[in-house]
């Protein structure tokens, strides 16, 4: 038995794409954050801006007060920080959007 540093992936065959999409869990790092596969960008960007679209209804839909414009030109933008999307390459993964952390997934 061979000790290896490196993580085994389990892919879909024809991903392309990887979208990470993390849940706002405060000071924490969220542990169990939705990843997708997707073979196809406009896949891909159509997840990302539903999923977004999804939550910032959630939050506009539960909030107990009117939110102005400009709150929720800030939730869209917070929305938008929360998901990376990676390309899938023959090298490893590579960021097209979102953080550059070595703490996320």
């Amino acid at each position: 038995m061979t000790n290896s540093n490196y993580i085994q992936l389990e892919l879909p065959l024809f991903a392309k794409y990887k979208v990470t999409h993390f849940i706002d869990c405060g000071a924490w790092i969220d542990p169990n954050p939705t990843i997708e596969y997707f073979e196809e960008w406009y896949e891909m960007e159509d997840y990302a801006n539903e999923e977004t679209q999804r939550r910032i209804d959630y939050t506009v839909q539960h909030s107990p007060f009117t939110i102005s414009e400009e709150e929720y030109q800030e939730i869209e933008e917070y929305e938008n920080s929360m998901y990376k999307i990676e390309e899938i390459t023959n090298n490893g993964l590579k960021l097209i959007k979102g953080w550059v952390n070595s703490f996320t997934a």
